[in-house]
């Protein structure tokens, strides 16, 4: 059974970085797809950004373009999120997690199998 654990939240300044981990145990040979959402209270879970198993693609949402990058390490036993220039709207916790290969868009939460608890990002002066 995979388990996800994610860290590296926090608090931070506009304009301020944070590098967000997430640790993947068990089987991973069928994971297709590693992405980052984030959730902010009231507000529905959003994808951030996401990369495939090969690590050819990756994709990211229109509001972190550009300022957020996602890779993996370990051999894909970690996925990491680098995020820069951040910005108040950026607030909200953290997730990651893995899916299968399927037809969905990746931005779909439901076409994931495997969730993390989440680590809490506030961005505030």
């Amino acid at each position: 059974q995979v388990q996800l654990m994610e860290s590296g939240g926090g608090s931070v300044q506009p304009g301020g970085s944070l590098k967000l981990s997430c640790v993947i145990s068990g089987p991973i040979d069928q994971i297709y797809i590693f992405t980052w959402f984030r959730q902010a209270p009231g507000e529905e879970r959003e994808a951030v950004a996401g990369i495939w198993a090969d690590g050819t693609i990756s994709r990211y949402s229109d509001p972190v373009r550009g300022r957020f990058t996602i890779s993996q390490e370990n051999s894909k036993r970690a996925l990491i999120l680098q995020m820069n220039d951040l910005k108040p709207e950026d607030t909200a916790m953290y997730y990651c997690a893995t899916g299968p290969r399927l037809g969905s868009p990746w931005t779909m939460p439901i076409r994931y199998n495997n969730w993390g608890h989440g680590t809490q990002v506030t961005v505030s002066s």
